[in-house]
Order: C-alpha cells, then structure tokens, then sequence
C-alpha cells in the first residue's frame, strides 16, 4: 500500500530547513565583515595610523561662520578638501566638549574617517578616549598639552601677534585703558592677555588692561554684558579670547569704542574701530598634516608630539590695519615684527612679575614656548582676578 506523503509537513521542514541555512550565511558573512574590518585595521595601524582612510573629519565646537576659532578651523578643512578631492570631508559644528565629542568621532570613523581633527580645546579627553580605541585611526588636537601614540597636538605662537595688536592698542588708546573679554582661565588665555598687557606698556607704560571672565566659549549675551560693563568703566579699546567675536566687535563699534579682533578677520564688522587682529593660518598646515598622516609618515614627524607653529613660520599672523590706525601705528608694528622675527625681540624675555609683584620669569630669561604654555598667572597692570 503506497504511503501518502505528508507535503504540509515537508513544506514546513523546508522552510525551516532555508531559514538555517540563511542564518548560517549571515553568521559568516558577519563573521567575515567582522573579520575584514578588523584586518583593515590591523594592517593601517601597521602602516602607520590614518592611512587607508576613504574620509577626513573635523569637529568643531561652534558653529562655522562665528568670526572666530570655528571659522578659521572650517577655512583649513577647506583647503584640505581642495587638496584632496579623493578624500570625504566630514565636519559637524557645534560638538560639545563631552562625550557627546566622542559620538561624533565615532561615527565619522564608520563613515570611513582615518584622519580626525578635534578642534576645541575641550576636545582633547574626548578625542584620547577614541584614540585608545582606535589605533588605526590618527587625531590632530588643536592646541592641546597632552598626546598618544595615535594623537599629536598643533597649535600656533598666537601671543605674538597678539603682544604686536596690544602695541596698537596701547598706541591708539587715549584713555589707557584695555578691556580684554575671555573665557576661561586655561594657560592660553592667560598667556595671551598677559602679551597683549606687555605690548600695551611697551608704548605706554601706565596702560591697564581689565579682564573678564565669561566662564564660556561663545555667550553673547553675556560677552554683550561685559563689553558694555567695561565701556562703562572709561576703557576705550576692547579684545577678546572668545570663540564667536561678533557680540564684542559690534558693541565695541555701536558703543564708539574700537577693537581688537581674534581668530579670524572680522574688520567688515567694524568700519571704523577695528585696529588689527590677531589671528590663524590654517590652510597650508592642515594640509601638510594630512599629507603626512596619509602616508604613513606621523611617526617621527615634527607632528608627532606639541608641534608650535610660530610667526616666522606664518601659522599665526596679523590682519591689515583698520582705517584709523595712523602710518606711524603702522611703522612700529611693522618694526616691531622685524625685531621678533629677527629673534632680537622677545615679549617675554624677564623679568616679568606677577599681579602681586612676585617674580615669574627671571631678568634675561627667555622662556621656552613649553614654558608660556602653563602660564597660571596674570601679570602686573593687569586688573582682575583669575576665577578660582
């Protein structure tokens, strides 16, 4: 007697029998993807950290058009991204200085980024963290005092120019009287107010410079209140270490007071107040960065470490001069960076004391840029008090 088959039951065995088989399909390939990202990684970090890439990041802390820090980072990925069309450029603004930093990173590297640049100085923890992650891939911190085997930091003697910008300031001011707006108290900006302080006496030895303190990055509310605070107070002449300098150069101007820019060149804002500006010049070194990162060349190179870029080596430069500012202005500005260049001038050769008159630097020393860099103090003719 012939047996009736059951086609229900061998339907149903069939099914599951496809349905194994594809799950075993997807475990390999899994597996294999699995496996083929983590030799790709293996053999870049071999090769030398961010080689292999496919895209390029940056992570900026505000937004790209702020007159300052951001805008003149966002002008350096710019260059990059001419310089090498075969390159993604990925940028997101506005990242805070949190974890949030390491998402951002995160992803940037599954979209195929083996070249990272966090730009904010709160980004540095962030970007160690990543880093400790992801050997194949290598960070360029700007400005930070701390590295890996996988990040190097950058940053600009940008005190130079800021000690030339408060000789103008010194030279234009008819009260005497500087207002500095800032926003925390790293050895940066405190190093910067101190030069700007330096260039100021230097034509003017009882001139003043009166600090601030936002406790922020880019509060314009708050930048707008200390602007006017300070106009207020008689000071004639305001600069800043902000990230977004728009609020405090548009006060300035509204308020008949003149400016002092930073970062980035923002005399448009300014017609008639604007003196000079101390500022970046990404472009060039961002390039070159990446071209040695791209061939496996970190290792050992001048950016492996604190690479400092100086005057003579055009990262950090001053803007032209607004319309006010007299030739003979122009001439000792001029002078002045011939003697810097020419190494015969140092803003910070000793002795330099402190607010309380104690020594910090000893006569005759010059100190060494690592030195400046954990500046944790203000110098004397500077008012205010560093928040504790």
């Amino acid at each position: 007697m012939k047996k009736i088959m059951n086609w229900k039951a061998v339907k149903a065995s069939f099914v599951i029998m496809m349905a194994l088989v594809m799950m075993f399909l997807v475990a390999c390939g899994s597996n294999n993807e699995t496996a083929s990202t983590n030799a790709d990684a293996t053999t870049a970090a071999a090769e030398g950290p961010g080689t292999g890439g496919k895209a390029v990041g940056f992570i900026f802390v505000g937004a790209k058009d702020d007159y300052g820090y951001n805008q003149a980072a966002y002008v350096g990925s710019e260059a990059v991204e001419k310089e090498f069309p075969d390159y993604k450029i990925l940028r997101s603004e506005n990242v805070p200085e949190t974890a949030e930093a390491e998402r951002v990173m995160e992803e940037m590297i599954r979209n195929g980024a083996k070249i990272i640049f966090p730009t904010s100085y709160g980004h540095l923890d962030p970007a160690l963290n990543v880093a400790k992650r992801h050997p194949e891939v290598l960070f360029f911190h700007q400005g930070g005092l701390k590295t890996a085997d996988n990040l190097g930091t950058y940053f600009g003697t940008i005190w130079e120019p800021v000690y030339m910008a408060g000789v103008a300031a010194g030279s234009m001011s008819k009260t005497g009287k500087l207002g500095y707006i800032v926003s925390i108290p790293i050895p940066q900006v405190l190093l910067n107010v101190n030069a700007f302080e330096l260039g100021a006496k230097s034509v003017n030895p009882d001139a003043t410079t009166t600090v601030v303190f936002t406790g922020s990055w880019c509060d314009p509310g708050q930048q707008a209140n200390a602007a006017n605070s300070l106009i207020d107070q008689g000071i004639d002449v305001l600069s800043q270490h902000q990230d977004c300098t728009k609020t405090v150069i548009e006060t300035a101007e509204r308020r008949g007071a003149m400016s002092v820019g930073y970062h980035a060149d923002a005399s448009e804002l300014a017609p008639k107040g604007w003196i000079v500006g101390s500022i970046w010049n990404w472009p060039a070194l961002f390039v070159d960065m990446v071209k040695v990162a791209s061939e496996g060349k970190f290792d050992g190179s001048k950016y492996d470490g604190q690479f400092r870029g100086m005057m003579a080596d055009d990262i950090v430069q001053l803007t032209g001069f607004g319309a006010e500012v007299p030739d003979d202005v122009k001439q000792l500005i001029e002078d002045k960076k011939a003697e810097m260049l020419a190494g015969t001038m140092h803003p910070f050769k000793g002795p330099i004391k402190d607010q309380s008159g104690a020594v910090k630097i000893e006569d005759g020393v010059t100190p060494e840029v690592t030195d400046l860099e954990s500046t944790d103090y203000l110098i004397e003719g500077v008012i205010g008090s560093i928040p504790q």
